[in-house]
């Protein structure tokens, strides 16, 4: 396999390292995700699916540059325009491999930083992986536009404690299963039966507000928030609210400063070209 012909300039190490937090909880879930990467405009979003949750998360980290190592001809998996804007890259690739590259690149950087330099003064270059066939999923995301926010949603609060509430439950019902009864299908069939619900009269399902918990997006927002959002004129900025739910095209999407979760509530009306990190 040849060397990657692509280079991610992050604009932050510290974004950098969140990304790579979020790409070891995907891999737990799955040790051979995929991810779908998507950069543009100085932002690039990863979107993974981990497969306990039946939803699309998506973290993001604003970039400075996308840099090609070869002659533009012979960079295979840069797709010229796909993320929005030149230098756009768009493409698949093992998240293990993915986070290899940033744990190598992050270890280069605190070998070479001098002693009591912020670990966070300056950005990141990391090589991109190789590309992989992705899975079905990687190819259907939602709408890049069309959001419209959706009113009723609970405060971050209130959401931490639904979720407490339904682990609690789900508990409880599996230790109450006869020895008889205490197998995978059961165990399947209590989790849809509460994982299902929906939040309030959101829509949500809180299979959503689960995995966001569970990737550590619900977590204490820091006074300033890693994650950035993208909006439709490319200029990244810091997520101005601690959760937002938003609709289009038959998706779902809880926002929050530190990153996305995406389910599809039912047949797709809106474009799928990929999701806008804010809605245009």
């Amino acid at each position: 396999m040849t060397a990657s012909s692509q280079e991610f300039h992050f604009a932050d190490a510290g974004e950098a390292a969140d990304l790579a937090a979020f790409l070891a909880r995907l891999i737990h879930y799955d040790r051979a995700a995929a991810v779908r990467l998507q950069a543009g405009g100085g932002v690039l979003a990863v979107f993974g699916r981990p497969p306990s949750f039946e939803v699309l998360a998506i973290r993001t980290a604003r970039l400075e540059a996308i840099v090609s190592t070869e002659p533009a001809s012979d960079a295979p998996h840069a797709s010229a325009g796909a993320a929005g804007g030149p230098g756009a890259l768009d493409t698949t690739v093992s998240a293990g491999e993915f986070a290899d590259a940033l744990d190598t690149a992050r270890a280069a950087q605190t070998a070479d930083r001098p002693e009591g330099r912020d670990r966070d003064a300056r950005g990141l270059v990391v090589t991109v992986p190789q590309a992989v066939t992705g899975p079905p999923w990687a190819g259907v995301l939602p709408p890049r536009g069309g959001w419209r926010r959706v009113n009723g949603l609970p405060g971050v609060n209130e959401v931490r404690g639904v979720v407490a509430a339904a682990v609690a439950e789900f508990r409880a019902r599996d230790a109450a299963l006869p020895e008889e009864r205490r197998t995978r299908a059961e165990r399947d069939r209590i989790g849809h039966d509460i994982w299902s619900r929906t939040l309030g009269d959101t829509g949500l399902p809180l299979r959503a507000v689960h995995a966001a918990q569970s990737l550590g997006f619900l977590r204490q927002v820091r006074a300033a928030a890693p994650a950035v959002t993208a909006h439709a004129s490319g200029v990244a900025t810091a997520a101005p609210e601690p959760l937002v739910l938003l609709a289009a095209g038959g998706w779902l999407r809880l926002r929050t400063p530190y990153g996305s979760i995406a389910v599809r509530t039912q047949g797709l009306s809106g474009g799928l070209s990929g999701l806008s990190v804010t809605p245009a």
